[in-house]
């Protein structure tokens, strides 16, 4: 969906560098998989055809965040306050 984005923390020595990865666009997703040592990034589209891909070293990674996007709850949307579909008949 829009909006995913995963945030990878590397160690870059004396310091550390975070980088995004973000879908830029609607009906893209990005997927995360660790394999052999290398933790791959990829913003993906709905064919799952791949866009990019950000590679690191798993030993070198300190910390990965997926964020992805807020989900809008039944009750938030306008016109519902909240209040049951029907009466209760015992009040």
């Amino acid at each position: 969906m829009k909006g995913d984005r995963v945030e990878i923390v590397v160690d870059a020595g004396d310091t550390t560098r975070t980088y995004e990865v973000v879908a830029s666009r609607a009906g893209r997703r990005v997927e995360t998989a660790v394999r052999r040592g290398v933790v791959e990034v990829s913003e993906v589209t709905r064919n799952g055809s791949v866009v990019r891909t950000a590679r690191f070293m798993a030993n070198r990674v300190l910390a990965l965040v997926e964020q992805p996007v807020p989900r809008e709850d039944v009750s938030e949307q306008p016109g519902h306050a909240g209040r049951p579909l029907r009466e209760d008949p015992e009040s």
